[in-house]
C-alpha cells in the first residue's frame, strides 16, 4: 500500500490511526470535529477537509465511525467516500454496523469500481492504542490481502470470514454476549452488596473460579470504586444489543437474555449514562 486514509478519530479511531502513522505508513486523516486531527498531524499524518479528499488521495481508506447512520453519511453524503471512489481503490469500514448497512456500502463502492471490506473490531480504547484489537473482516479478498500490513498494526488477531455481512454478524454476536455478561455481572454485584457481602470478596471468588475473565477483572474494581472511565461508551453497547436483536429477528432466533440486557442498557442510557463506560450500567441496577 502506498497511501492510507483514515476516517473517524474518536475513542477507537484515534489510537488505530496513530498506530499506522507510527508504523511509517503515509496516512491522511479526517474527523468531523477537526480538533481531533491535531494529534495525528503532529505525529506526521496529513489532515483533510472531507472524506472525499481522503479517498481521492489514498489507495486504501479505513473508517471507524460511531454507528450505521454515521457510516452511511460518510459514504453517501455530500463530500463523502463515493464522490472520490474509483477503479481499484479500497474502502475498509471498521465500524460496528448491521449487515444490511455493510452490504449497501459494499454495493455502492463496487458500482464505482472500488473494493470493499468490512472489518469491525473487538476491543476498546486501550487495545486500540496498543494495536491489540481482534479484527473480523469480510468482503473483497484482494483488499483483505493488500490491507493486511496495516490491519496487523492495529490488531493482534485478524480473521477473514467470507462475504460481506459475516463480519458484522460476528461482531454483533460477540458484543451481545459481552453486554449480557456485563448486565448480569452488575446485577450480581448489586445483589451481593445488598445482601451484606463485600464486593472485594465477590470479585475474588469470581477471579479464582470457572468464570474468571479479563472483563470482570478490569471492570470489577472500577465498579466497586464508582468510577467509569470510558473505554467503550454505554450508548454504543446499547446500539449493538439493538442491532443483535434485529439480527435475531432475521434468523428467527429467540434472544430472551439479550433482550433483557438491552432493556437494562436502555434504562441506563435514559438515566444519562450513555457517554460513560458501558460498565456504568451498574448504576441502573444498584
Amino acid at each position: 500500500m502506498k497511501k492510507l486514509g483514515f476516517l473517524g478519530l474518536g475513542i477507537m479511531g484515534g489510537g488505530m490511526a496513530a498506530n499506522l502513522v507510527k508504523a511509517g505508513f503515509d496516512v491522511t486523516v479526517w474527523n468531523r470535529t477537526t480538533a481531533k486531527m491535531e494529534e495525528l498531524v503532529s505525529l506526521g499524518a496529513r489532515g483533510a477537509s472531507s472524506p472525499r479528499e481522503v479517498v481521492a488521495g489514498c489507495d486504501v481508506t479505513f473508517a471507524m465511525l460511531a454507528d450505521p447512520r454515521a457510516s452511511e453519511e460518510v459514504c453517501f453524503g455530500p463530500g463523502g467516500v463515493l464522490e472520490a471512489m474509483g477503479e481499484g481503490r479500497g474502502y475498509v469500514d471498521m465500524s460496528t454496523v448491521d449487515g444490511d448497512t455493510s452490504r449497501r456500502i459494499a454495493a455502492a463502492v463496487a458500482a464505482k469500481g472500488g473494493r470493499f471490506l468490512e472489518a469491525p473490531v473487538s476491543g476498546s480504547r486501550q487495545p486500540a492504542r496498543e494495536g491489540t484489537l481482534v479484527i473480523m473482516a469480510a468482503g473483497d479478498r484482494s483488499l483483505y490481502d493488500e490491507a493486511m500490513p496495516a490491519l496487523e498494526r492495529m490488531g493482534k488477531l485478524v480473521l477473514y470470514l467470507g462475504e460481506v455481512g459475516k463480519a458484522a454478524a460476528m461482531k454483533l454476536v460477540v458484543n451481545m454476549i459481552m453486554g449480557g455478561m456485563m448486565a448480569v455481572f452488575c446485577e450480581g454485584l448489586s445483589l451481593g452488596k445488598r445482601a451484606g457481602l463485600r464486593i472485594d470478596d465477590i470479585l475474588a471468588v469470581l477471579d479464582n473460579g470457572a468464570m474468571a475473565n479479563p472483563m470482570f477483572r478490569l471492570k470489577g474494581p472500577m465498579i466497586q470504586e464508582g468510577r467509569f472511565p470510558v473505554a467503550f461508551p454505554l450508548k454504543h453497547m446499547q446500539k449493538d444489543l439493538r442491532l443483535a436483536l434485529l439480527l435475531g429477528d432475521l434468523f428467527h432466533q429467540p434472544l430472551v437474555s439479550a433482550a433483557a440486557a438491552n432493556e437494562t442498557f436502555k434504562r441506563a442510557r435514559d438515566l444519562g449514562l450513555g457517554d460513560e463506560d458501558f460498565s456504568a450500567v451498574f448504576r441502573a441496577v444498584s
